[in-house]
Formats: C-alpha cells, sequence, structure tokens
C-alpha cells in the first residue's frame, strides 16, 4: 500500500498538492498515510487528464455524477468506505468502466441501458421510490455518459499536442 509521498513520487507531484486533490474529490485522507493501490490510479487519472489540459471543475462534476450513479446502483452499500474508489486500476473491459471510478457498469458506455434494482445491502425500504423523488438512474447515467464522452474528445484532441511537447521536451535530459 503506497504512502501519499510514494504517490508523489510516482506522479512528480507534492505531496500537498495530492492531499488538496483528494479533498477536493472528497476522497478520506487515511490516517495512516497508507493508500490503497486504487487511490493512486484514481490520481493518476486526474493527474493525467489534468495534463491533458481537462478542467478540473469538469472532473469534479463528472466525479460528482459518477458517484450518484454509483449510489442509484447501490454500489455504496458494498460496506467500504472508499466503495467509489475500490475499482481503480482494474484493467479488465475498459470500454464497459466509467472514467474516473473506473467502475465496470457491465456494458458498453455507449449503451444506454442498465440493469436497475441492484442491491447489496439489506437495509429498510425509502419511503418513496427513488424516482419519484426526482433519482433517476437513466437519467443520470445519460448525464454522465455526455461528460464523459465531452472530456474524452477534449483528451483526444490535446494528444497531439501533448505529444509534440514530450518530443520537445527531450532537449532537457
Amino acid at each position: 500500500m503506497p504512502t501519499l509521498g510514494d504517490m508523489a513520487n510516482a506522479l512528480n507531484r507534492s505531496q500537498l498538492v495530492l492531499r488538496d486533490v483528494l479533498k477536493r474529490f472528497e476522497v478520506p485522507l487515511a490516517k495512516d498515510d497508507r493508500y490503497s493501490d486504487a487511490t493512486l490510479a484514481f490520481l493518476r487519472t486526474v493527474i493525467f487528464l489534468r495534463a491533458l489540459n481537462i478542467g478540473e471543475d469538469r472532473l469534479r462534476e463528472l466525479w460528482r455524477l459518477e458517484k450518484k450513479l454509483l449510489q442509484l446502483l447501490h454500489v455504496d452499500s458494498a460496506g467500504s468506505p472508499t466503495w467509489f474508489l475500490d475499482a481503480c486500476g482494474l484493467t479488465n473491459h475498459p470500454r464497459r468502466r466509467l472514467l474516473l471510478s473506473n467502475f465496470d457498469l457491465g456494458f458498453a458506455l455507449p449503451v444506454r441501458a442498465v440493469q436497475l434494482g441492484l442491491n447489496f445491502a439489506d437495509v429498510g425500504a425509502e419511503l418513496f421510490a427513488g424516482k419519484e423523488m426526482g433519482e433517476d438512474a437513466i437519467r443520470v447515467l445519460v448525464e454522465t455518459l455526455k461528460l464523459h464522452h465531452a472530456i474524452c474528445a477534449d483528451a483526444a484532441g490535446e494528444r497531439p499536442l501533448a505529444i509534440a511537447a514530450i518530443r520537445w521536451a527531450r532537449r532537457f535530459k
């Protein structure tokens, strides 16, 4: 399990910067300074997207939408305090995964279908159904996918400039 210092070295960022990123994305700070590999994978994704000129405000909005979608799918009921990060770093089925949480939805992201009603917790029934309260998993999924695809398109657009910058930076060996 990497420490904050290990992650700072791996990502070439200061511990203060990484701690601030974790706070802004509402990721719990470890009391023992040990983080999961999933936290490192999450930070790597955020740092890479920021390096591709994706605004943090857009990333935080996508993060909010992804977490809301995962809550509507009852992924948060698995009992882990970092349930929203636990899939980060996994590499199987990349086209089925959300961008920041890396959660495998079980279907390719362009599809607008989701298996509703999954609940991994043994909790009491709500007074009103989520749909009656305005929480519709399909609506949140559509919002998430719109922002997901826009961010991916913007990142792909930055790719030629990033490659050129890397080539140019070779002179600073």
